[in-house]
């Protein structure tokens, strides 16, 4: 199991019910693919920028694979923020899907907008599909120990508060990208207030106000 894949199964399972924004979940996925990334030696991180290796280990996970593939096309050692950007875009949609391709959620009824929270159709609900429950377990249990990495991710999206030792106890790689999670997600929350006092103020005009 990677952390990416442990991120979207705690923000997703039916249980959880955490209303999430998607498009900061998207961020912290993009993250979590880029530390496991380096975890596993397909790329090094040179102060803020990533470098691949060359020729890069294969992995077995097939998002992790596709993000490792999206190296070589894409910029060459772009930044962690421009990466997060890059890969974030619908990242939360993907996982979700491979979560009900594998039967541990059911599928949505809607697909929501980015900038929309998100909540899960409860399990059952139009799939007959089964799962290994202790691919949750797994996930949940590294949660509830501290996993140190996982939950810092899971707090920059809303599902919990990690104290700041366990954010200056991290490696340096995960830290340099935890903190960019950080820092993209307020970025976003900006521009989701913003847009919604631009709509704001447009349905005052046309309510004469």
């Amino acid at each position: 199991m990677t952390t990416a894949q442990d991120l979207s199964i705690l923000a997703f399972i039916p249980e959880a019910d955490t209303g999430l924004e998607r498009g900061d979940l998207s961020l912290a996925l993009a993250g979590a693919e880029l530390i496991d990334l380096v975890e596993a030696g397909v790329v090094t991180l040179d102060d803020d920028r990533i470098v691949p290796r060359t020729p890069a280990p294969r992995t077995e996970d097939a998002l992790l694979g596709e993000a490792a593939s999206t190296l070589a096309s894409g910029p060459s050692s772009e930044t962690v923020e421009d990466w997060l950007w890059r890969r974030g875009s619908e990242l939360a949609g993907r996982y979700r899907a491979a979560l009900e391709a594998a039967g541990l959620v059911a599928p949505e009824r809607s697909r929501p907008h980015l900038f929309r929270r998100d909540r899960g159709v409860p399990a059952g609900a139009g799939t007959s599909a089964t799962a290994d429950a202790s691919t949750v377990d797994r996930a949940e249990a590294r949660r509830e120990a501290g996993d140190p990495l996982l939950t810092s991710l899971a707090a920059a999206v809303g599902m919990g508060e990690v104290p700041e030792a366990t954010l200056t106890g991290l490696p340096d790689d995960a830290a340099t990208v935890v903190t960019a999670v950080h820092q993209a997600i307020t970025e976003l929350a900006a521009e989701r207030q913003r847009r919604s006092i631009e709509g704001a103020a447009f349905d005052n005009i046309w309510r004469g106000y």
